[in-house]
């Protein structure tokens, strides 16, 4: 099968917060030893990426962080082709005036795309089994055409008074080469009251998507409501050397607006991270293991006389218990799987380079390239239609691939090239998938 080639568009000008798996992150600044008596970063850089589908587009990113509060980021990219376009602004982390714990952020992006694809089918139809997007399901079974795909969301997160933020709502952080050198905010031991960053979450999400088919116009939209608990026992969030973090959280979508279908998901995430030291070649090896899991509660299968099905009160196809994609089932493409119930391992070798091939180089000097990471890794996940160990442990989909990764500006950009039973596929993404 052909190489699957995503390329997302915030790369160069979307901070961490957003990208993150989980909608929770430990509330932070990061002083860089290498830009002394200055708190703040800033980027801009222009990009260019041609793929089968969307052809030749340019763009251009931007970024500045610390310029009115220390943990606050601001952030735009625009780019534009033949047919496709996207434009996406943001906000994050702007601690409310009058408070010390409570930060606010907003981002979003409209854009046309060519051939999207979606593992689905449609809601109000009756279908054979198996389902689109189900676990036994074709890789040639989808829903494919031009159309928009838009989504803003809006979050409050309140970091709460103890462990590294007993007593400010926000941890500073102190690198060089990239590398933490203060002192860690976590990691030798689990105790929320006296170690690591534990924050709130309440997040209001909306999504809107169309696919303009010859024969019928299909559109959907999601606005729905998260509520979640991060507890982030790392050393350094940003680049986890050693420590853990767990998060677990619940989705609703009442059917506001344009949203027509109610549904319920719970996740819970947790990671770990083992620090095997520095070596001749590396300043970092560290192995570090995911396990993700999701179950709809609202999820329904609905029967007519012929014996086929449609599922009812299930969320969207891109939301809930879905694998496939820059974060989970990386050798897939995106949002390949979806079911009632998911669960999901993976396990990464970050190997953090001594050598920089950019560090002499002058007129690179403005991407602030700290290091480069080589990280190999392997993933298992499944979705089902219960969420039952029978169910969800056998017939498991595998991949595994390797990436390439920086810290660039603070932030923590990656390459990853994945491969499974489907094919392969290229992904360019900020931050680590967890």
């Amino acid at each position: 099968m052909p190489v699957y080639v995503i390329v997302i568009l915030l790369l160069m000008a979307m901070p961490t917060s957003l990208m993150a798996v989980t909608s929770a992150n430990v509330k932070r600044s990061v002083d860089r030893v290498e830009t002394p008596n200055k708190t703040a970063e800033s980027l801009i850089l222009p990009f260019a990426f041609s793929t089968e589908t969307m052809g030749l587009n340019l763009g251009l990113g931007a970024m500045a962080s610390g310029y009115f509060q220390d943990q606050m980021t601001v952030g735009a990219t625009a780019f534009g082709g033949e047919i496709s376009y996207g434009v996406g602004a943001g906000l994050w982390n702007f601690r409310l005036p009058g408070t010390d714990r409570l930060y606010f952020s907003i981002v979003g992006m409209e854009g046309y795309y060519p051939d999207q694809r979606a593992y689905a089918t449609t809601r109000d139809e009756f279908h054979t089994s198996p389902l689109a997007g189900s676990n036994d399901s074709s890789p040639d079974d989808y829903i494919e055409a031009n159309g928009s795909s838009n989504w803003w969301e809006m979050k409050l997160e309140f970091s709460l008074p103890f462990g590294a933020t007993a007593n400010k709502g926000m941890v500073n952080y102190e690198t060089r080469n990239g590398l933490l050198i203060s002192e860690p905010s976590g990691g030798d031991k689990w105790n929320p009251l006296t170690s690591g960053a534990s924050v709130v979450l309440l997040r209001q999400f909306n999504r809107y998507q169309s696919f303009e088919q010859e024969e019928r116009f299909l559109d959907g939209a999601v606005h729905a409501v998260e509520l979640g608990l991060l507890y982030d026992n790392t050393d350094f969030p940003v680049n986890p050397s050693k420590g853990s973090k767990q998060y677990i959280s619940v989705s609703h979508d009442a059917a506001w607006l344009e949203s027509d279908h109610q549904w319920t998901f719970l996740e819970f995430d947790a990671s770990k991270y083992y620090s095997f030291g520095e070596s001749e070649h590396a300043y970092q090896r560290v192995l570090a293991l995911n396990f993700w899991t999701g179950y709809s509660s609202s999820w329904a299968v609905e029967y007519n006389d012929e014996g086929k099905q449609r599922v009812a009160n299930a969320p969207p196809y891109n939301e809930g218990a879905s694998l496939g994609g820059f974060y989970r089932m990386r050798g897939y493409s995106q949002n390949r799987f979806h079911d009632k119930a998911a669960i999901y391992m993976t396990a990464e070798y970050r190997y953090t380079l001594k050598y920089n091939p950019v560090e002499g180089v002058k007129w690179l000097r403005f991407l602030k390239l700290d290091w480069f990471q080589l990280v190999p890794f392997i993933e298992a996940g499944r979705v089902a239609p219960e969420y039952t160990a029978n169910a969800l442990l056998n017939d498991l989909k595998y991949d595994g691939g390797v990436s390439l990764r920086s810290m660039m500006a603070g932030l923590v950009v990656r390459a990853d090239v994945a491969v499974s039973e489907e094919g392969g596929s290229l992904w360019f993404m900020v931050d680590h998938p967890f």
